[in-house]
């Protein structure tokens, strides 16, 4: 026992003495980072720092901190750590575009990860580039065209269900959108995904035992504990147990077991099909589309996908594009009530298409309905900001000089390894300077003339950040965007929506992506209740 004593207890000091020295050598990075003098509010709590007013004002005090401080600031995390904010265009086209120095936070990938496992949305470096080149093909423009009489075919079964609803509350319905636009993406993205069929539409939460499953998973990852913010934050204490473990455990297991089904039948088709002849393939979900790109015979063994990383994409496909486009089509109702004029207009563009079912061409050619989703997504993008770390030291180049709290002035800024970053979405989408005084506004027509400071923004999509931009931006946003548009044309078509209380009282709570909510109702959760009535045509 003595001889154990004398061996374990050396290690055992060495390991704790090197564990408090990696600690101090982080906070004091951390702290002496030239990110510290940049201009900012001050902190009303060393060991919050500015985290709790962030959280309970979100963007809305972001942006008062800019008009204040200026494009570039910094400000105080936990117990004393810096953040750096910038709106400056310049300095983000930089960070989107060096994807290998500026990567997601590893807290961050870890909290991701324990949902979607390493899918695309989590991956980093070459992983994450090989994941992307061999997924293109099932996002290109041919493939959503294959798709857009799924989104179509279930827009109109939508449509059908709240045409029953409304008549059964005697002409005028109430009706929670954001309820069935969950259900109708969920099924949307079964067929068009992988070819699983929730029937979400007509069996509301019992729609299936796959969906049953990610959302016990997603609970978990919305609910705070401190043990789940000390496994995010410090990787050594990962062993720690939390109570929810083994339903996540469990669930987990049902969806790899689902999956790896949904594989097998991808393969089998492909099999069943001609050699390379994408028409003849059954199934034109992405799931099947990716597994024919990943068995090409031109594709080089090292950048093939493991079934265990296709495995992975059937929650991302699950997570992204279940969550981001109901609730973004939800906002885009919620734009639509306020401004009734917009929505007439929208209508009257929109009844000019004689079929219920038309193409995507035929969506793309509606110059109103494209304005409207633009706009929407520019001022109610789902993922109101997104974080980055700084992977090794960089120099950050910027449009508008920074003048730091010696009275310096910058032109760029040196970062160290290991700075956190906030990338804005919305408040950039919003940014007065680059749209005008009306920013905040809900105006499809800017979209006829778009000023030419927005050419700056960095966007994959439409002078955007509603997507992203870079190596990392969204791969999916054509889907959305198709997704969108054919929920929109079916039920613009088809009702006329009102507010159904208070438009003031909806507020904003992010909750995985910017959910609605009734600051009246707060403890019934995320909701957008609706007023709606047929359309009767004149």
């Amino acid at each position: 026992m003595g001889l154990l004593f004398l061996v374990v207890a050396p290690l055992a000091a060495a390991l704790l003495v090197y564990w408090l020295y990696s600690i101090a050598s982080f906070f004091y990075s951390n702290w002496a980072s030239p990110v510290r003098l940049l201009p900012g509010p001050p902190s009303p709590s060393f060991v919050y720092g500015n985290e709790k007013e962030v959280f309970e004002e979100g963007t809305d005090l972001l942006e008062k901190w800019v008009a204040q401080y200026g494009p570039t600031i910094h400000f105080q995390s936990f117990v004393g750590m810096s953040k750096l904010y910038t709106t400056d265009l310049k300095a983000l086209n930089h960070i989107l575009k060096n994807d290998y120095i500026y990567q997601k936070p590893e807290w961050f990938r870890y909290r991701i990860q324990e949902v979607i496992g390493e899918g695309l949305v989590v991956v980093e470096g070459d992983t994450h580039k090989n994941q992307r080149r061999v997924m293109n093909q099932a996002f290109g423009p041919s493939q959503i065209r294959e798709l857009t009489d799924t989104f179509i075919e279930k827009s109109l079964e939508l449509r059908d269900i709240w045409e029953a609803e409304i008549h059964r509350q005697g002409g005028v319905g109430e009706i929670d959108v954001l309820v069935w636009m969950n259900r109708v993406a969920l099924d949307i993205i079964g067929l068009a995904g992988f070819n699983y069929k929730f029937n979400a539409l007509s069996e509301g939460e019992n729609s299936g035992e796959l969906n049953r499953a990610f959302h016990k998973i997603l609970a978990n990852l919305v609910k705070f504990s401190p043990v789940s913010f000390l496994r995010a934050a410090f990787p050594s204490l990962r062993w720690l147990p939390t109570k929810g473990d083994p339903t996540v455990e469990g669930a987990h297991n049902i969806m790899e077991s689902i999956g790896r089904e949904l594989i097998a039948t991808g393969k089998q088709d492909i099999h069943h099909s001609s050699k390379a002849d994408r028409d003849s393939l059954t199934n034109k979900d992405l799931l099947t589309v990716l597994l024919r790109a990943n068995m090409a015979t031109d594709l080089p063994d090292n950048q093939r996908m493991s079934d265990q990383e296709i495995l992975a994409q059937i929650p991302t496909f699950l997570s992204v594009g279940h969550e981001s486009t109901s609730t973004a089509t939800v906002w885009g109702l919620y734009a639509l009530i306020k401004a009734p004029e917009v929505q007439k207009k929208l209508r009257n563009e929109l009844l000019q298409v004689s079929s219920d079912s038309p193409s995507m061409d035929e969506l793309n050619a509606l110059p109103y309905l494209d304005a409207v989703v633009r706009e929407a997504l520019r001022l109610y993008a789902p993922l109101p900001f997104t974080f980055r770390v700084s992977v090794k030291d960089d120099v950050l180049p910027l449009s508008t000089p920074v003048i730091d709290k010696l009275g310096r002035e910058h032109e760029s800024i040196h970062l160290q390894k290991g700075q956190m970053i906030i990338v804005p979405i919305v408040p950039v989408n919003e940014d007065s300077t680059v749209w005008g005084e009306d920013s905040h506004e809900f105006r499809p027509e800017r979209w006829e003339s778009v000023p030419d400071a927005a050419n700056a923004i960095p966007g994959v999509w439409s002078n955007s950040l509603a997507f992203l931009g870079g190596p990392r931006a969204c791969i999916g946003y054509r889907f959305a965007v198709m997704e969108m548009k054919s929920l929109l044309f079916t039920l613009i078509r088809s009702f006329e929506f009102e507010p159904a209380g208070p438009v003031e009282d909806i507020g904003k709570k992010f909750v995985v992506v910017q959910r609605p909510f009734l600051k009246s109702k707060p403890e019934a959760g995320t909701q957008m209740p609706l007023k709606m009535r047929l359309y009767q045509k004149m």
